[in-house]
């Protein structure tokens, strides 16, 4: 079974402190939902049209497992918290076998 990943770079960080509070929440529920935090750089170097920003990669057992983590009640409790604090490019990407 394909991996599921979760990859997030973001854009701008408009409220340093609603992303320390979604960090809180967030990492308990990507955890309690079977996610594995891969990365959280720090340290990018962006080419072509990339962002030199935050980037996250988080790793589940499966696509589905990662699609079911991002529509958890306590992932949505995290979402809540950050709301337009930032602005992130947020993607759920199946691995390969």
């Amino acid at each position: 079974m394909a991996k599921g990943y979760w990859v997030s770079v973001y854009r701008t960080i408009a409220d340093p402190e609603r992303l320390a509070a979604y960090d809180k929440l967030a990492g308990p529920a990507v955890r309690a939902a079977g996610g594995r935090l891969l990365s959280r750089g720090s340290r990018v170097v962006a080419h072509d049209a990339g962002i030199a920003e935050r980037a996250v990669l988080i790793e589940f057992d499966s696509f589905e497992q990662a699609v079911a983590a991002r529509a958890s009640a306590a992932y949505q409790e995290a979402l809540a918290v950050i709301a337009d604090g930032v602005e992130r490019d947020f993607r759920i990407i199946e691995g390969l076998d």
